[in-house]
């Protein structure tokens, strides 16, 4: 998940979304690193993802679906929010995840 989130951030880095809808290429990037962080949250135990209640996982789980089954819908402001406000609490919460599992 980290590589996946840390690869969106380096490609989108320094973007805006014009320039984001532009890229075809950068857009399928990004949305198939989504598919892989929301395939990835479907196999984290409940009690690990309990450890970071903010995180809206269930949408995290629910976004690959759309991703893969409705992506004819898939409006580029969308993935742009979860790129730009909903990446880096999610990185946040997996390496606060992986501390408390390496605590153990």
């Amino acid at each position: 998940m980290l590589e996946a989130i840390d690869g969106i951030a380096a490609h989108t880095a320094g973007k805006s979304l014009a320039e984001f809808e532009q890229d075809w290429l950068l857009r399928l990037a990004t949305q198939r690193a989504l598919e892989i962080i929301s395939e990835a949250s479907r196999h984290i135990p409940e009690d690990l993802l309990s450890r970071a209640p903010d995180v809206p996982w269930k949408q995290i789980r629910g976004i690959g679906n759309i991703l893969r089954h409705e992506y004819h819908r898939i409006a580029d402001e969308v993935v742009w929010t979860v790129i730009t406000e909903n990446l880096a609490p999610l990185r946040a919460a997996i390496e606060v995840i992986q501390q408390t599992v390496g605590d153990e």
